[in-house]
């Protein structure tokens, strides 16, 4: 721990700090803070001004305001990539596609914020003719913001970027093995807009936790199972709403009419991109009988030329948190004990910083490769005799994040069979990329949403109003209602819904 000296402009003042390391090769990359309780609360209170004045703001101008930041990350995109490469080993072409995908994003939030949440005229109904009825959508206040270090750009922006095209101000903690990254962004907006409308603080879990308890109005989470529900638990203190996006165990369905060479190559792109560090990964393959063999002599052959190691041109990157060797390794090992076999890949291809691909196939249901997150460059491949056993081994785990089908005649009939959050059909993780599409999951993947209209209200409360625009022909919320006004409410409720063949539309 060193001490620092010179107190930070737009920053929180903080007495420690820690190192964020490559794990390509253990060099030390940045010295970022560790904020204690009392700095978060201080960039909170901060916030609260800074949301105070941004909320204030109209549509149009806080889109200027956000269009602007955009276009400062596009031009120093390769600055921005370089630095995710150094803190997360990923190839720079990886980490270009996951900014690229990210500045997307912030383009569509700031640009549909005023059609989805601005104030709108509903119907009132028969009953309540004499009523005016609108809603709108109106921001939180201040958001908190727990993102990962897998993606250290593209998800945490899911959350940042929805939340201020809403209105709100945003303090982001960033995973302690990406720090820099997020102070990075937080930087360029202060840039861009000259307000302490999006912060950071670093640091470790007591940092995340003082987030959770710093008085902010909801928090957005991603990251595992576990630690999801202990910002649960942090949140529920003082009844703070949260976002959940956990782990995934994602399962790709391959029909006997499937584009063969096409799912081949989307499943192992799927499984081992990002060096299998990806919540929306491929983890499991369900292939239909009459195409198994065939669908494994492809997937074997591209998976034999795919590596990765600490060179430029390595396609796949370092496992970036070093005790998830030991998952992926248990995943494998447990694998191969019973009963399962590695046609490529295996044990022996867990090494220090880097894992290389593994095909695993006759793996029982119930193992950990099949049943928990192995966050890895692994895939266990199944064989099943019809579509009915691919749904239904697919549905058969707790998680329920993203999901892919390969079928030229029945994508779509079995998409929306599986217990998923997100599908792809004959594509491979395509709705994250698309920015009206909300993001999210069921079960231990967690519950809310980012992205799409979906995502903006998230950060929102749903304000409604109803003025009256005329005396109604029956008093009815009145001490003075009569009996005559009872039989008129009796008969006009039985002429409209006494019959119970139609269902009323507005």
């Amino acid at each position: 721990m060193t001490e620092i000296q010179d107190r930070p402009a737009a920053a929180p003042v903080a007495t420690a700090t820690f190192e964020s390391l490559s794990p390509i090769t253990g060099d030390v990359v940045g010295t970022h803070p560790i904020h204690t309780a009392e700095e978060v609360e201080a960039a909170v209170v901060r916030a609260r001004d800074a949301a105070a004045w941004w909320a204030g703001l109209s549509y149009d101008a806080r889109a200027t305001h956000l269009s602007t930041w955009k276009g400062v990350i596009t031009r120093r995109l390769a600055q921005l990539a370089d630095l995710m490469h150094q803190e997360t080993g990923k190839p720079h072409g990886d980490a270009m596609l996951e900014a690229a995908l990210a500045i997307d994003h912030l383009a569509w939030a700031g640009g549909h914020a005023e059609k989805v949440l601005k104030r709108r005229r509903v119907p009132s109904g028969l009953l309540m003719a004499n009523q005016a009825a609108s809603l709108e959508y109106r921001p939180l206040g201040v958001i908190g913001v727990i993102g990962p270090w897998n993606y250290p750009v593209f998800t945490p922006m899911g959350s940042i970027g929805y939340a201020l095209a809403a209105g709100n101000a945003v303090v982001f903690k960033p995973s302690e093995f990406t720090p820099g990254v997020g102070e990075w962004l937080a930087r360029t907006f202060q840039e861009t807009v000259g307000r302490p409308v999006l912060q950071v603080v670093t640091g470790f879990g007591d940092t995340g936790a003082a987030l959770c308890r710093a008085g902010v109005d909801k928090v957005a989470f991603t990251g595992s199972t576990a630690t999801g529900k202990r910002v649960m638990a942090a949140c529920a203190e003082n009844l703070v709403p949260v976002i959940i996006e956990a782990g995934g165990k994602d399962a790709v369905i391959i029909d006997a009419d499937a584009d063969i060479d096409a799912a081949a190559d989307a499943t192992l792109w799927g499984a081992c991109s990002n060096a299998g560090q990806t919540c929306t990964g491929v983890e499991r393959v369900y292939v239909h009988d009459k195409v198994y063999d065939q669908f494994m002599a492809v997937l074997t052959e591209k998976a034999r030329d795919l590596y990765a190691d600490a060179s430029p041109s390595s396609p796949m990157g370092p496992i970036t948190m070093p005790k998830q060797m030991d998952v992926i390794r248990g995943h494998i090992q447990d694998a191969l004990d019973r009963g399962g076999r590695a046609v490529v890949g295996g044990i022996d291809a867990v090494g220090e910083r880097f894992v290389q691909p593994t095909i695993l196939v006759d793996v029982p249901e119930d193992s950990r490769a099949v049943q928990e997150e192995t966050f890895g460059p692994t895939v266990t491949v199944a064989r099943v005799r019809d579509m009915e056993e691919a749904i239904a081994l697919t549905n058969a785990t707790r998680f329920g994040l993203g999901s892919t089908v390969f079928s030229q005649a029945r994508g779509m009939e079995i998409a929306e069979r599986i217990r998923s959050g997100m599908t792809a059909i004959n594509g491979i993780i395509s709705f994250a990329a698309i920015p009206s599409l909300p993001f999210g999951g069921i079960g231990d993947s967690g519950f809310g949403r980012i992205h799409g209209a979906d995502g903006l209200r998230e950060f929102t409360y749903a304000k409604a109003i109803a003025r009256q625009r005329f005396k109604p022909a029956m008093a009815l919320t009145s001490f003075g209602r009569t009996e005559k006004a009872d039989q008129q409410l009796a008969t006009i409720m039985t002429m409209l819904h006494g019959r119970g063949t139609t269902i009323p539309k507005d």
